[in-house]
């Protein structure tokens, strides 16, 4: 009977690596994947820290001959315009604020990859998350061992048909015990910088990115107060998202922030920081990872990457939506992000902010 296959996702850093070598001591056959996913037009190769370098692809190579494991280089280009980068600018051009790492997470590094790894008559797709999967009759997403490192925010969204076929070998570590064991197998990524930006944005700068992309002209704009009094101007509603507070270009006795985008009037609107706190909102195109679960529920939610998960009450509302109403308000509830549902470590369920009631 041959040994189970992983096809493992190798992005040159350090986590990839590591996972890579996890399973290849633990008896699996790994195959390592390289995923070229931007368009040459967009690839900012100079950029060390942007994913899919020509550096990055060289990286995962070397690390693969080291482990004495194959390696391919994969062209998901026009999946990754079409599913993430498309996905981008149209969020950010309807006034929502979106986060391309989950979507590529659920379409590329576990929808087209782990197609591929199918085709690859393999058992198992890998990555370097930090987030732990359990089976015990249903399978279940649970945070990683290292809170300061976790990323099961960004998995939430995941089907149960995906995790059964997902491994993720550096979950029970932290990422000073990941880069110990890249020094032990003599890697020399051992301490390349983790990647921190949006990949295919080149300098972050995600206004210039969606003008180019979209070929948009822009156009003066108005901020005004609650009282609907004009405060300044601006050149595109796109440049903001809620509660942001710098580069307003305001002078104002008392910080101000982005409460509301109406971008069919292209007008910014902007109030202090007691306007910024919401307390309710619904979600869209809940996914839960949970069955049986109470209609309504006490659980805790976290409404970005870096924000504190806070105490709520989850109500589900059938037909993928649900209704959150926090304890305490919370600051800069902003739709399009993603909403995700906590009952202790382990992700029961998440979605879509769509509209923050108050």
């Amino acid at each position: 009977m041959r040994s189970k296959r992983v096809l493992a996702a190798m992005s040159g850093g350090v986590d990839s690596s590591v996972a890579a070598a996890i399973l290849k001591e633990a008896g699996y056959e790994v195959i390592g994947a390289t995923m070229k996913v931007w368009p040459k037009e967009l690839c900012g190769r100079e950029k060390q820290k942007a994913c899919c370098s020509l550096k990055d692809i060289e990286d995962a190579r070397k690390v693969s001959g080291i482990l004495g494991i194959k390696h391919y280089v994969l062209n998901f280009e026009a999946d990754f315009r079409k599913n993430v980068i498309n996905y981008f600018t149209d969020e950010y051009l309807s006034a929502r604020t979106p986060n391309p790492c989950i979507v590529c997470n659920e379409k590329i590094k576990f929808g087209s990859l782990l197609k591929k790894a199918e085709d690859l008559d393999c058992d198992f797709i890998a990555t370097g998350h930090y987030a732990r999967i359990e089976t015990n009759g249903s399978v279940r997403l649970r945070e990683s061992i290292d809170k300061a490192k976790d990323q099961s925010y960004v998995l939430f969204s995941l089907k149960q048909n995906q995790l059964k076929k997902i491994l993720f070998p550096i979950g029970e570590l932290t990422k000073s015990e990941v880069r110990r064991k890249a020094r032990e197998l003599g890697l020399s990524i051992c301490d390349k910088p983790d990647s921190q930006e949006i990949c295919f944005v080149p300098d972050n700068n995600y206004s210039d990115f969606i003008k180019k992309y979209r070929n948009i002209v822009p156009q003066k704009g108005s901020i005004i107060d609650v009282s609907g009094k004009a405060l300044g101007q601006h050149m595109g509603f796109w440049n903001f998202t809620i509660g942001q507070r710098r580069g307003l270009g305001i002078a104002a006795k008392a910080p101000l922030y982005v409460i509301e985008i109406r971008p069919k009037q292209n007008v910014i609107v902007v109030g202090n920081a007691k306007d910024v706190k919401k307390k309710k909102f619904l979600v869209k195109k809940v996914n839960w990872l949970v069955k049986d679960l109470e209609k309504e529920k006490e659980l805790e939610v976290k409404i970005r990457y870096n924000h504190k998960r806070a105490a709520a009450s989850v109500k589900d509302l059938g037909g993928d939506k649900a209704e959150i109403d926090f304890k305490e308000p919370q600051d800069a509830i902003t739709p399009g992000q993603a909403a995700v549902f906590y009952d202790g470590e382990y992700v029961v369920g998440g979605g879509w902010i769509d509209r923050v009631e108050g």
